[in-house]
């Protein structure tokens, strides 16, 4: 059935037809809205033998989830930003344990500063932490992996994070498919889950592991994920079956046959670059794009493929590592290490904080690109008279004061010098 809606509540809807037996709930924007979508349909009985538990942080949340799920009960929850940090122990043993948690990661920045608008800082600081991390590029994307991501849990009892971009996916309003009950129930089995906390049959869970076993459990945990680069295409197969379109997988190539210019994303970005690069492709560029949907576990087949046959790679990500740079070009040039592959890498880091990332720029970046007139590591739209003022003073002033206070100081008083 086709419906004009929020993202947010899309997502819901995607949940609600996935029969949780148990929804965690603490409030955090730009996830709010979810968590509020589900808590009006198990109130009104349109999502039965549920339980809806408000906790009181997110560190509950994800603790309530453990438990839910330990004892068999299908378990969703949702964070955000600062939210998903606080969680973070019990992030680490959700996976540890094994537990097939589905969570949304409507996908904000972390502070200091505070900041309530897009990047994706917070999933991506949890990329080693175990979890399955799909990145959705549309609402209707979000919506589909959202019950791939049940699937896909439970057949290898791992959690798996759905990323989707706060406020420009999750607010936004647009036209979504959504299935039926039928057809969900034909995809998405009955929960039957591998391990159970049974009074019957009692058996431990969390114990304490020394130097002896440690190591193998870790492995264990890295062949799950292993294991999920070949279920993840095979469930998006199936989904296309049942449903009738693509969604899903571990990459999507866009015009990337012939192209010399391969440009690699995750996230509601696709689709301004994908328009960018068609403007391109008209005036006769050879410039493509693959979005990455599985940042964990990482295709490096999948990407080494894809780019194979390029000159080159641009990598935009919506986040860094602070004193090194890129971390998704770091997996894709990890990608085509080693096999001879000679392609020149660039790595561009934009959007952060929600900064809009615009076709002008998108345009002007990447045709240096083409030219190979781009530094390795490249801020879009990074405006250097402010940051070089600061620097300036604190070269100057031992007690410079804060550079967030500052900044902002500097950027209003040039905003109404110029008003």
């Amino acid at each position: 059935m086709l419906k004009q809606m929020e993202g947010s509540h899309a997502v819901a809807e995607a949940v609600a037809l996935c029969r949780p037996e148990v929804i965690c709930a603490y409030p955090i924007s730009p996830q709010t809205h979810i968590v509020e979508g589900v808590g009006e349909m198990v109130k009104a009985g349109k999502i039965t033998n549920c339980e809806f538990i408000n906790v009181e942080s997110e560190f509950a949340a994800m603790s309530v989830a453990i438990g839910s799920s330990a004892t068999g009960a299908r378990t969703y929850t949702a964070t955000a930003s600062q939210g998903l940090l606080f969680m973070v122990e019990a992030v680490y043993n959700a996976s540890g344990l094994g537990l097939p948690i589905v969570m949304t990661v409507a996908n904000r920045a972390i502070g200091a500063p505070i900041n309530i608008w897009n990047d994706h800082s917070d999933s991506i600081s949890q990329r080693d932490s175990g979890w399955i991390q799909l990145f959705a590029e549309t609402n209707q994307e979000a919506l589909d992996l959202h019950i791939q991501a049940f699937k896909l849990a439970e057949e290898l009892s791992l959690p798996v994070m759905v990323c989707m971009d706060g406020f420009i996916l999750t607010h936004a309003y647009e036209r979504v498919d959504i299935p039926t009950q039928e057809q969900v129930d034909a995809f998405l089995p009955p929960y039957e889950p591998r391990q159970v906390l049974d009074t019957h049959a009692p058996v431990s869970i969390g114990a304490m592991v020394g130097p002896e076993a440690f190591t193998e459990v870790r492995y264990l945990a890295h062949e799950k994920q292993m294991q999920a680069l070949d279920l993840i295409p095979k469930l998006a197969g199936e989904f296309k079956t049942i449903f009738g379109r693509d969604s899903g997988g571990l990459v999507r190539p866009y015009r990337t046959e012939d192209a010399e210019t391969i440009v690699i994303a995750m996230g509601s970005v696709l689709g301004t670059i994908k328009d960018t690069v068609d403007e391109m492709r008209d005036a006769g560029v050879k410039i493509g794009v693959l979005g990455v949907i599985s940042f964990r576990p990482f295709p490096l087949d999948a990407v080494r493929e894809a780019i194979k046959h390029a000159k080159r790679v641009v990598v935009l990500e919506k986040t860094f590592a602070v004193g090194i740079g890129g971390i998704l070009a770091t997996d894709v040039r990890t990608s085509f290490f080693g096999f001879g592959i000679q392609i020149e890498s660039y790595t561009v880091i934009a959007g952060l904080g929600g900064r809009p990332i615009t076709k002008a720029s998108l345009h002007e970046l990447f045709e240096k690109a083409g030219r190979d007139d781009l530094p390795r590591l490249t801020f879009l739209d990074l405006d250097w008279k402010v940051v070089n003022k600061q620097l300036e003073r604190e070269r100057k002033m031992r007690r410079s004061g804060p550079a967030a206070e500052n900044i902002l100081r500097d950027v209003s008083s040039t905003a109404a010098h110029l008003g």
